[in-house]
Parts: C-alpha cells; structure tokens; sequence
C-alpha cells in the first residue's frame, strides 16, 4: 500500500481510527464508554482471584467510581458531553469495563439493548476476554451487524504465555486464538488490546506480538504501555523492585516498531494508555497522549517508515457496514 493511496499515511504514519470512521460514517462519530455492571472471571473465583496484576478498572474507567448509574443515564451524560466538546452527532457503544460477555445472552440482550435504544448509537464496542465468548453469545452479538457496526475487543496483552501467567490474566494464547478463529466467522470486526512493556518481555518478546497479530486478520488494535497503579499486586512488585516501567523515548521506539510490523488496514484506535484520578504511580511522563501520539508519528517519519514498512502479511478485510449510511453525505468524524 502506497502513501498516495492512504494519505493519512503520509500525514500520520498510520492509520488512525478517526480516518477509518471517517470512511464509514457520514457524520460526526465518538464513543461513549460504559459501564454496565459486570465482573471478571478472574476477580470472582470462576477462572482466578485478584484480577490481572496491572488491572483496577477505577484507573481507566471513570463510570466505575461511585454508585451505578443506569447506562441509559451513561449515554445520555455522554452524548451532552461529546456533542458539546467535540461537536458529535453519532455514537458508539462502548462497553468498557470489565468482561462485556460474561452473562448469559438474556442479560446481555438488555444491557447491550438499552444503550442501543438511543436513536443517536450507531454502533456498540465490546470489550471482553478470550475465555467469555460462547458460540451462542458471538451468534447473538453478530445479530447486531445487520442494523448497527458492531466491534468485540479482545484483551490479548501478549502472546507469550510465561508472560500471561506472570500478570495473572488466567488464559492463554491458545484460548485467544480459538475466540479470533470463532469471531471471524461472524461479520463482527475485531480489535485487539496489546500492552508493551510487561514484567520480563525484551524488545524481541514483543515484536513477536506484532508479527503474530500482524498475520491473524484483525481489522483493530489498541497499544498500552504498561503503567503501575495503586492498589494493584503490580504496585506491590513494583515497590520490591521486580518491574520496572518504560521511559517515553523507549515507548515510542517500541509503538513505531510496532506499528511497521502490523497491516496498514489495520485501523490504531488507542496508541497510548491513560489514568483517572490519583492513581498512577509510574510513569510520570510529562506529556499528553496528544504528544506521544505525535512523538510516534516523528519517529516513524525520521525512519522514513509507517505502518505496514515492515509487514509482508496481506492486509485484513474490513467488515463493509457502508451500505447502512447514506453514500451522498460529507464523511466527517472526530479522533477517538
């Protein structure tokens, strides 16, 4: 794929969810996260305790703080919040916290629905582990493609299975390829969450995460860097000097890296992770996503690179929800 034929290539370096909503919405599009009241397999009993070792939820998540507050209230605090900041005019759903699937389809059907009721929800995001995604609940899910764009995010951090089990995530890479196997089935688009820099991963370790997403046909990725938050047994290793976090040139080095491994169809909706509140404890990087966001762009562009320079996977099928929209109408979105 040639800078001429994607010219956000040449502007960006990569492919930026922004652009791809562009090409698929003819309005104004931003996301509303939610949270609908689940829990994780790995907080409960059922797959573990205690949660991923870098997981509190508050961290990331502002809807989880304080009492419950019904999602349809969440949307609408929403939509007033991104239509006066952002000039939005659409939404998507977006089911961020915790396990989004982790019900039977009945629960499901009502949480999902009730932000789907909304006239102004073009879509719903859903974000979920490998090990909570049934057949039954992915057929239900993939119902939700003939009228709406429908996302599932999957939580895969890392491919390496001595790394999964050092941070507790209570799967392994085998259950996170047989999900991606299953999902693509449906005409449901996948995204994946990856974290860099995790407990014990060299360089090497990660960009074999690139080249192992790059080949697995996904149509979404979000890149974290790792960060230690209060109240998490990653603080607690932390403290004792068992892990240590990256600095913002090394991060940079590393998403640039990872970006020319991975398919330039690939749409980056997320290349840097954030906290709420007080509660990051390391790294203090002194700059907004917005300057590590363009920190990466510099970087591939002094290497002369963009996403996909270094990818000889094809590039994977974009589920076509144009047919949904009207073709006459000026695309327009804002960055997510």
């Amino acid at each position: 794929m040639s800078l001429r034929q994607k010219p956000y290539l040449l502007k960006y370096r990569f492919f930026p969810f922004s652009e791809y909503l562009k090409e698929h919405f003819p309005y104004k599009v931003h996301k509303i996260p939610l949270h609908a009241g689940f829990t994780c397999p790995n907080r409960d009993g059922r797959v573990g305790v205690g949660g991923c070792t870098y997981c509190i939820n508050e961290s990331f998540s502002p809807n989880v703080n304080g009492s419950y507050i019904p999602i349809k209230e969440q949307i609408e605090k929403g939509k007033a919040f991104h239509k006066k900041r952002y000039g939005a005019e659409k939404f998507i759903a977006y089911f961020q916290s915790f396990t989004n699937t982790y019900a039977d389809v009945k629960t499901l059907r009502s949480c999902y629905e009730e932000a789907l009721a909304d006239k102004d929800i073009v879509g719903i995001s859903i974000g979920t582990r490998p090990d909570c995604v049934t057949d039954d609940i992915l057929s239900f899910i993939n119902s939700y493609t003939k009228k709406y764009h429908v996302w599932v995010e999957y939580g895969l951090q890392s491919i390496h299975n001595d790394t999964l089990k050092h941070i507790n995530r209570g799967h392994d890479y085998k259950a996170f390829l047989d999900a991606i196997h299953r999902t693509k089935k449906t005409c449901v688009n996948i995204c994946v969450h990856v974290i860099l820099g995790l407990p014990g991963e060299t360089r090497e370790d990660m960009l074999q995460t690139a080249e192992a997403v790059a080949g697995l046909g996904i149509q979404g990725i979000k890149l974290h860097h790792l960060y230690v938050a209060k109240n998490t047994a990653l603080a607690e290793e932390y403290f004792r000097g068992k892990v240590q976090t990256l600095d913002i040139k090394t991060y940079v080095h590393l998403a640039a890296d990872f970006l020319e491994r991975i398919p330039a169809d690939i749409t980056v909706q997320r290349l840097v992770g954030d906290t709420h509140g007080n509660f990051l404890i390391s790294p203090i990087w002194k700059a907004s996503k917005a300057e590590i966001t363009a920190g990466i762009t510099s970087e591939l562009e002094r290497r002369g690179s963009y996403q996909g320079s270094q990818c000889n996977v094809s590039a994977p099928i974009m589920k076509d929800h144009s047919s949904l929209y009207s073709e006459k109408s000026k695309l327009q979105t804002v960055e997510i």
